[in-house]
């Protein structure tokens, strides 16, 4: 009980201390990457992406901002509740989806077909959804905790260190949420080969990782600009306190 209270009392002080912007930047490329993946980018005999892959590394790359200013722990608690809401954003999809109205489209084409095609689409499908799930619970931790345990072994603090740790970290973790989510859905409900699966999650990776990199500037100078201004020093003295 008193471990509880402990946790609920650092998620508390963590929600007012991590900046607002990286946290719905956060959310809503989680919820965004979900529904681009119902579209297919490319498909070819050996590799096939979505959309999804477009905004995926936006996720990554605050979660390793969060995650070199405030700790591994800290950035998975703010990815569980990405989690968390975009469970209860598929859910309120899936429900207006049974709703008898009709989409806008339906009106441009009059054709029930496409009506229904979008409301499978919002609605989305059980697997796709725990597939997703279970992927992103499992790549956040791996990001944080690599992420970290490389930091703690760079003897510099400078972008170079930054680089290190969150392409590192993302690389692999990127591959790992591919893999994941590709042998859950892909291979077991679309037929995928095994060579598909590795391929899809391995140029996924890399191609995801392209945009953090082109990007990672930014983050490494907010994340200075969170040192120079003693950003979320309330959590910080408490995780101190407490010894983690």
């Amino acid at each position: 009980m008193n471990y509880l209270k402990r946790e609920l009392e650092d998620t508390k002080i963590l929600l007012r201390n991590v900046p607002s912007l990286v946290v719905s930047l956060f959310f809503i490329s989680v919820i965004v990457m979900n529904l681009l993946a119902n579209k297919e980018l490319f498909s070819a005999k050996y590799i096939a992406l979505d959309c999804g892959f477009t905004v995926s590394w936006i996720s990554f790359l605050c979660m390793d901002m969060i995650c070199k200013h405030f700790g591994p722990k800290a950035a998975t608690k703010i990815s569980i509740m990405a989690l968390l809401i975009n469970l209860g954003v598929c859910l309120l999809f899936k429900l207006m989806s049974l709703t008898p109205g009709m989409w806008g489209e339906f009106y441009s084409y009059g054709s029930m077909d496409v009506n229904q095609a979008l409301n499978n689409t919002i609605g989305g499908s059980w697997y796709v959804v725990l597939g997703s799930s279970i992927a992103m619970l499992t790549s956040s931790i791996c990001n944080s905790l690599l992420n970290h345990t490389i930091g703690k072994r760079l003897k510099t603090d400078d972008y170079r260190a930054f680089a290190i740790r969150s392409f590192t970290s993302t690389g692999i973790a990127q591959f790992i949420d591919n893999l994941v989510f590709a042998t859950i859905v892909s291979h077991v409900f679309f037929g995928w080969t095994w060579i598909q699966v590795l391929t899809c999650s391995l140029t996924g990776a890399a191609l995801e990782l392209v945009g953090e990199i082109v990007l990672s500037p930014v983050g490494y100078r907010a994340s200075l600009n969170w040192k120079k201004e003693d950003v979320g020093r309330q959590y910080l003295d408490y995780t101190n306190n407490i010894g983690e």
